[in-house]
């Protein structure tokens, strides 16, 4: 193989790539970046064998071939290199870096021990609007479960339907779901997706306009088409909770409040709320949110916070609800609008948290039980 490319190209390729190396001992090639040529591109590839990533880059192809280098060393080097041309010659298991004032040589493996991976999308791929489904994912993927222990939770569902896609994410104690409007779905079909890929896809999906989605059946497989690159991960094996059943409707409680103001006072309440389990109180009276958090070592607070309420008329029908102020958090920076709106039963049942304006975005969180 003897290749010339960018050093700006090339680096930037190799930072992404080096993300999907692994450093596992009984696989040594895994902790390898492959490079293989194809017609006037230069393909980039990485794999820890759940989640792989491949990129075209432009390159003068002198000679074909491919070979395997390790990741961080390769990285490094080119990464510290000048803007400007490459060169990149490989001689049996060896790669030459070349420039005008470098050069270097770099112990190599054999690319036919590099797993097989997805280098292209295959048939039949559905095109999503990258903004469309970073947003999704920015509406679910804090709500991922990080316990091992319950596989199916340490992901997202993923339910392709007749006219949009539902992006679900449950970790036991709150519930995200984002729908997004899209077409050409010929076929039904439901997955889940690990956390860690499609983190990765948000990435690469910010500066692009559109993303192609396949799902490889017989592999078990999802693979993302983003511009150059082709991210290719493993699906999920097991069955998702229902989550419909938990997605409370009988409500008696709404409010609608500013959502900056009720962050701010969320956040002053996480002051004394991290030295009491996390634990802040929301007391909904006729037309206000009072914000409320207390510490046996620190002290405690109260915030007020003006809100329209339906469904409390005086002081017998207020309603006090506690909550971890994380997951507070965590909905309200997800929320795009200048407004939120919540909805409760009883200070018991799960409580309905949504956007005003995205009918296609809600969430739900459960609260925690107040000793009487």
């Amino acid at each position: 193989m003897k290749v010339q490319v960018l050093q700006e190209n090339l680096s930037k390729t190799l930072n992404t790539c080096s993300r999907f190396a692994s450093s596992r001992v009984q696989l040594p090639v895994l902790a390898n970046i492959l490079f293989k040529t194809n017609k006037n591109k230069l393909l980039i590839a990485a794999t820890n064998l759940e989640i792989s990533i491949a990129i075209s880059i432009g390159a003068k192809v002198v000679k074909e071939g491919e070979l395997t280098v390790p990741a961080r060393t390769i990285t490094d080097i080119v990464t510290n290199l000048t803007p400007g041309q490459i060169d990149l010659e490989v001689e049996k298991e060896l790669l030459k870096v070349t420039t005008p004032s470098f050069e270097s040589s770099l112990m190599g493996m054999n690319a036919a021990d590099f797993p097989s991976i997805p280098y292209d999308l295959g048939l039949d791929s559905l095109t999503i609007p990258a903004k469309d489904l970073v947003n999704a994912l920015d509406c679910v993927l804090f709500a991922v479960s990080l316990d091992e222990t319950r596989p199916t939770l340490t992901g997202v569902l993923i339910l392709l339907r007749e006219k949009e896609i539902v992006f679900v994410a449950t970790d036991g104690f709150r519930l995200s779901q984002k729908k997004i409007a899209v077409s050409g779905v010929k076929e039904e079909k439901k997955m889940i997706l690990p956390k860690n890929a499609l983190s990765e896809l948000l990435k690469l999906a910010a500066d692009s306009d559109d993303v192609k989605f396949s799902f490889k059946k017989a592999e078990n497989q999802v693979v993302f088409g983003i511009s150059d690159s082709i991210l290719a991960t493993r699906v999920i094996e097991g069955e998702f909770p229902p989550y419909e059943k938990i997605i409370p409707t009988d409500l008696k409680v709404k409010l609608v409040l500013d959502k900056e103001e009720f962050l701010r006072a969320v956040k002053l309440a996480s002051v004394f709320a991290k030295d009491a389990a996390n634990v802040v109180k929301l007391s909904i009276g006729s037309d206000v949110l009072e914000v409320f958090a207390e510490s046996s070592q620190s002290g405690s607070q109260k915030a007020k916070v003006d809100a329209k309420v339906d469904g409390v008329k005086d002081k017998d029908s207020q309603l006090t609800v506690a909550f971890n102020y994380r997951f507070l958090e965590d909905f309200l920076n997800a929320v795009k609008s200048d407004d939120v709106q919540m909805e409760f039963s009883n200070p018991n049942a799960p409580a309905l948290f949504l956007d005003p304006k995205d009918t296609n975005f809600l969430h739900i969180i459960m609260p925690v039980r107040l000793q009487s």
